[in-house]
């Protein structure tokens, strides 16, 4: 087993550093790229919404093809996952700066019990991925008719 010290401010200084590399690349010109702090850490954003016959995952996934991500739904566990890579500078052209983040990424999120497995449909156009998870027939309320004796 070997021991590990522990220094609680090792991210802290890592993010000071990469914003000072940032700065003095803005004051002194010349070519800027992203850290690898950045690169490793690249989280889609997401929106979830939920209506009376389904929940709806919106994924911004922009510049990337439907081959370059996958969606698996095992356990319950709904997991998006994917790889954006980096354009490559065609001939005499060179990149003053890199902001968009090429990294692969993962994404899970549990389901509700009752959802409809087999009926997950997902789509994507303009950069925006939609997973539509359909509810199973029990979580949908349902209106119950009063009678009066």
């Amino acid at each position: 087993m070997e021991l590990t010290r522990w220094q609680p401010f090792n991210g802290v200084d890592r993010l000071f550093h990469a914003q000072m590399n940032e700065l003095f690349a803005d004051v002194f010109g010349g070519t800027h790229r992203t850290s690898s702090l950045q690169n490793d850490l690249w989280y889609p954003k997401v929106d979830i919404a939920e209506s009376k016959d389904e929940y709806l995952i919106k994924a911004e996934v922009p510049g990337m093809k439907k081959e370059d991500f996958s969606l698996e739904v095992k356990d319950n566990i709904l997991t998006l996952s994917g790889e954006r890579k980096a354009e490559q500078a065609v001939d005499g052209v060179e990149y003053r700066r890199v902001e968009r983040v090429a990294a692969k990424f993962v994404r899970s999120f549990t389901l509700p019990e009752l959802v409809k497995h087999d009926a997950i449909k997902a789509n994507y156009q303009d950069g925006v991925l939609e997973i539509h998870v359909p509810k199973a027939e029990a979580v949908k309320p349902k209106r119950i008719e009063i009678s009066i004796h």
